[in-house]
C-alpha cells in the first residue's frame, strides 16, 4: 500500500476527516451572491428575479409616494394625504403614462418628479438589458446516464458512461473531459482533493447530435487502476464531466457539466443497447431506456 493510502486511512480512523461525500453546502446558490447583485439577477431562477422585479417596483414607488407626501398639495387632484393617490401618482410617473387627471404643482414636487422620472428612465433600461442578457443565455440540453459502468471493453475493463442531446439540432465541434477528484493525503500529512484527468477513447466530435458513449480504459496509466468499489467510496471519489461545444441554431458556445458520485459508478455492470433497427434495416434511438443498466454474468 502507497504511504499516502496508509495516511489518509489513519486520518480517517483519527475523524480528522468526515466521511460521507463531500459537499459545499453554498456553492451554486443564488442567494450567496449577494455582493455580486449582476450575477445573481442573472443566475436566480425566474421566479426569484420577477418577485424580486415586483417588490422593488412597489418599494420604488411607495418611498416616492412618501417623498409626495411631505407637505400638503403637492399633487393636484389628489386627496390630501392619501398615499393611495400618491402610490399611484408615483406609478404614473416611474412609468412616463401621465393621464392628467394628477400633476404636480409646487416646486418641491416638480423636482421630486424629475427624479423619479430619471429613475425610471435608468430603471428601465437596466431591467431590459437583464431580461435580455437572460434570454439570450445559449444552454446545452444535455442528458448525462444517471449511472457511470465499469465493465469489460476490447479486454479491458473501462468506465463508461453515455449522453444525448435533447434538441434536435446538432453541437459542433463538441468536446468532452472527464476527471475523477478524490481525497489524498500528503507525505507531510496534508489533506488535499486532487483532481487527475481521465483519458477518453473519442473526447471530440464534429456534431453531437444524438448520443454519444463515453469509454476511459482502465489500464495501468488510469487513475482508477487499482481501484474498487469500496475504496473509491472511501476515498469521496467523484467523476466530473465536462462537455462543451457550438450550437448551430445560435451560433454560440454551450456548456454541460456532470457529476457522478462514488455510489452511481456500478461495477460489472453495461449500458442498455438503446439502438435498434427495424425489419427494413433502418436504425433508430430508443430513449426510453438510455438510463438502464444491467447486470454482467460472470
Amino acid at each position: 500500500m502507497r504511504l499516502w493510502q496508509q495516511t489518509f486511512r489513519n486520518h480517517r480512523q483519527q475523524g480528522l476527516i468526515p466521511q460521507g461525500v463531500l459537499q459545499l453546502p453554498s456553492a451554486g446558490v443564488w442567494h450567496s451572491y449577494w455582493r455580486d447583485p449582476y450575477h445573481l439577477l442573472l443566475t436566480i431562477p425566474w421566479s426569484g428575479f420577477l418577485l424580486m422585479l415586483v417588490l422593488t417596483y412597489g418599494i420604488l414607488n411607495a418611498l416616492f409616494a412618501l417623498a409626495y407626501l411631505v407637505g400638503e398639495e403637492n399633487i393636484a387632484n389628489a386627496q390630501s394625504g392619501s398615499f393611495g393617490d400618491a402610490f399611484f401618482f408615483s406609478v404614473q410617473t416611474l412609468a412616463s403614462i401621465g393621464y392628467g387627471a394628477m400633476y404636480p404643482q409646487t416646486i418641491y414636487a416638480n423636482v421630486v418628479v424629475t427624479i423619479e422620472a430619471l429613475v425610471g428612465l435608468l430603471g428601465f433600461a437596466i431591467v431590459t438589458g437583464l431580461a435580455f442578457a437572460r434570454f439570450s443565455q445559449s444552454t446545452a440540453r444535455v442528458l448525462f446516464s444517471r449511472y457511470a459502468v465499469v465493465s469489460r471493453y476490447n479486454k479491458l475493463p473501462s468506465l463508461m458512461f453515455r449522453t444525448a442531446n435533447q434538441r434536435g439540432n446538432q453541437v459542433i465541434e463538441a468536446q468532452m473531459r472527464a476527471y475523477l477528484l478524490r481525497d489524498e493525503v500528503s507525505l507531510e500529512g496534508q489533506f488535499m482533493r486532487r483532481l487527475y484527468p481521465l483519458r477518453l477513447l473519442r473526447s471530440q466530435t464534429p456534431n453531437f447530435a444524438l448520443t454519444w458513449t463515453a469509454i476511459h480504459p482502465i489500464d495501468a496509466d488510469s487513475p482508477l487502476a487499482g481501484q474498487t468499489e469500496a475504496s473509491l467510496a472511501q476515498l469521496r471519489a467523484q467523476i466530473v464531466i465536462s462537455l462543451s461545444g457550438i450550437d448551430e441554431t445560435v451560433t454560440q458556445a454551450v456548456h454541460a457539466r456532470h457529476l457522478y458520485q462514488a455510489r452511481d459508478i456500478l461495477w460489472n455492470h453495461q449500458l442498455v443497447d438503446i439502438i435498434h433497427e427495424t425489419g427494413n434495416g433502418e436504425s433508430y434511438i430508443d430513449f426510453s431506456h438510455f438510463h438502464d443498466v444491467v447486470p454482467i454474468e460472470p
